[in-house]
């Protein structure tokens, strides 16, 4: 896809801008923006999220709604993404009054594992071994394909582990196609990965694209758990991923932020996993890492600013807070602050519930494994007493 024509005037500081979510991701948007100059206007379908605190603007209403969006869009100079599973077609009523960025297209193609997985194939960027299914029998002869272990993921609206069942044995199968409600699947191979890897990046209205360097996760019950940068793999590895995450965003026409999930085979091959059309978990580390976060780059790349500087000041290390950490009552935050090189980022969510998102801690030391575990003895910290 081409570059985004629709304005090709920088937009300046004091323009307000508009974010599509009001979850985490949209409330660090907009404290970068405002930092930067700009005004944010965050349009969300409840009153109490994270993006309220630091809104400009607040508009809550339905995205199904294209009089409330219509409503929302006066005044706004761009609008941008910070949460996938909103309905396409809202994107699509926000471009009749405004340019959007990502296109709406972008979302209509992530949101949809088939879509996304059908992007991939025709464009020859390398991927595991999948298959669509809409009915049991596909699924049984999908295994036959494909062979066993193998992982059952719903085509639509899927995240940190929901929307997916691990199948083991033919057994499995029924069990796994109803308790996913008997809806479009894909079913994908189980791949024997060294790690996961991801690359957060950014494309400029005039197609440059700059990439942040790769970063390594660990998950734990299918939540993202430790990401770190750098990734302490070989170079060319990290090269390819890169390459890869640069030509994804190319052949999307994104112009914006988004990320690219990867698994390294044991035979160090790189298979793009999941596309995601905004800033990302694994991205937060570069606040604290990077001369340019993520979320300044978004701003920078909505509004067609030349892209920030992303070669990392220090290595560093990034541990998701979920709503676990209060089990014991409220987490025992001078700890995190006894840390050396530590951040604590609380997104103001309300109620802390086991595997909700609550906040994250940032380290940055002197190398990427001394990151790692002071990150973890931070968390930790805050949790134990």
């Amino acid at each position: 896809m081409g570059i985004d024509s629709d304005q090709i005037e920088p937009i300046m500081p004091g323009a307000l801008l508009g974010v599509l979510g009001g979850g985490q991701l949209g409330a660090m948007f907009a404290v970068a923006a405002r930092r930067m100059g700009y005004r944010v206007a965050v349009i969300t379908d409840t009153h109490e999220c994270p993006a309220a605190r630091h809104a400009d603007r607040l508009h809550v209403g339905s995205y199904d709604d294209p009089v409330f969006l219509a409503e929302a869009a006066e005044g706004l100079a761009v609008v941008t993404f910070e949460f996938e599973n909103v309905p396409a077609a809202a994107g699509e009523a926000l471009k009749a009054a405004v340019p959007v960025r990502p296109h709406p297209e972008v979302l209509f193609t992530t949101q949809s594992r088939e879509r996304e997985k059908a992007f991939l194939v025709e464009r020859g960027i390398p991927c595991g071994r999948h298959a669509v299914v809409r009915t049991e029998e596909d699924l049984q002869q999908a295994v036959k394909n494909i062979g066993l272990p193998a992982v059952l993921k719903t085509a639509a609206f899927g995240y940190d582990g929901k929307g997916q069942r691990m199948l083991k044995e033919m057994a499995d199968i029924h069990d796994a196609w109803v308790s996913l409600g008997e809806l479009p699947c894909v079913l994908e191979e189980w791949i024997d990965f060294q790690c996961e890897l991801s690359v957060v990046a950014a494309r400029g209205l005039d197609g440059a694209v700059v990439a942040f360097p790769a970063i390594r996760n660990e998950h734990a019950n299918h939540i993202l758990d430790v990401s770190s940068c750098p990734a302490e793999l070989p170079a060319e590895v990290l090269g390819e991923a890169e390459h890869l995450a640069a030509t994804v965003l190319s052949e999307l026409g994104v112009v914006g932020v988004a990320c690219v999930e990867f698994f390294l085979a044991k035979d160090n091959r790189l298979l793009v996993n999941e596309i995601a059309p905004r800033t990302h978990n694994s991205g937060h580390l570069t606040i604290e890492a990077c001369p340019t976060s993520q979320f300044e780059q978004q701003v920078r790349a909505i509004c067609g600013l030349p892209l920030g500087e992303t070669a990392p000041l220090a290595p560093a290390a990034m541990a998701n807070l979920l709503g676990d950490c209060w089990q014991s009552g409220e987490p025992m935050w001078e700890r995190v602050f006894a840390v050396p090189g530590a951040g604590l980022h609380l997104y103001g969510k309300a109620e802390p519930r086991p595997g909700r998102k609550m906040g994250h801690i940032t380290v940055t030391a002197n190398t990427t494994d001394e990151a790692k575990a002071l990150v973890r003895q931070a968390r930790q910290g805050v949790a134990t007493r």
